[in-house]
């Protein structure tokens, strides 16, 4: 279809994009809008040393892969919170996120993104879509993301199974780490993600959560930093399913195949529960 944008010279204020999220609690339809936002938003050094420290990159010229989805956020904060968005924010599900680093992510300054929805599927539990951000710059497209989102409740005409996927195999362990409670809270200060299901187990039960969860990108992105060695610098695709939730405070464990231009991970918490699981492919 044809996708009419608008373009931005700046995005909102996040708190306003927050407190107008508080607001809209039920579904208005079941359309999503057929516009899109752009803007050109460039990179802040005193964040990027911050995400770096919080999620073990390391400082070697090039954004982390991650990264990008930082720089968007208020951008598909503002999508999703637009008077024409039918779904209420908070009580989103993230079930899958993909992201495509096309080429190398160094001596950048700032990027052009792209937000947009699109793809509205019935599913066992309402209905998912499915969140693109694209960043650019002065060549092309560098870098897309693509995230599924559960909207549970929704009804859509059409049947669908839910999806379950098969448990991965076994694999090599890469290294383990201990989430503890305040990492929520000390990833929102530096991504401005404040959704309550990540910032404490009181804010967390007001959403059916008897704790506070990590949030799933920083679960992507401490793993991706983990597993830097095993992934080339560019040209490659990594995509996870966000399993179980990883509850606050707990240790994971990382598992992975060897370096390769293609791979398998999972992520194992105490009590045999997978957290995630997902694979890196050439694009």
């Amino acid at each position: 279809m044809s996708r009419q944008w608008h373009d931005l010279y700046t995005p909102a204020d996040r708190a306003s994009l927050y407190l107008r999220a508080a607001s809209k609690r039920k579904i208005s339809g079941d359309r999503l809008p057929d516009h899109g936002l752009r803007c050109f938003i460039r990179v802040q050094p005193d964040n990027l040393a911050a995400y770096r420290r919080l999620c073990h990159f390391p400082d070697d010229g090039r954004l982390p892969g991650t990264y990008p989805h930082v720089m968007a956020f208020t951008l598909q904060l503002q999508l999703m919170t637009a008077p024409d968005f039918p779904f209420p924010l908070l009580g989103l599900v993230h079930l899958h996120n993909c992201i495509e680093v096309q080429r190398p992510l160094g001596a950048i300054e700032g990027l052009r993104f792209a937000v947009y929805a699109h793809n509205l599927q019935p599913h066992a539990k309402g209905g998912t879509f499915d969140l693109v951000t694209e960043a650019e710059d002065a060549i092309g497209l560098l870098w897309r993301e693509t995230s599924r989102m559960l909207v549970r409740g929704l009804k859509l005409d059409g049947t669908a199974g839910e999806l379950v996927a098969d448990d991965p195999e076994s694999l090599p362990e890469a290294t383990r780490w201990y989430a503890d409670s305040d990492i929520g809270r000390r990833y929102a200060r530096v991504c401005g993600d404040y959704n309550p299901i990540h910032l404490s187990a009181v804010s967390a039960r007001l959403f059916g959560f008897p704790a506070a969860i990590a949030h799933g990108m920083w679960t992507k992105a401490i793993a991706l930093a983990a597993l830097r060695g095993h992934l080339p610098h560019s040209g490659y695709a990594i995509e996870v399913d966000f399993r179980k939730p990883v509850r606050l405070p707990s240790e994971v464990v990382l598992s992975a195949s060897e370096a390769g231009p293609a791979g398998k991970l999972r992520l194992d918490g105490h009590g045999e529960i997978l957290h995630m699981s997902g694979q890196w492919r050439p694009v």
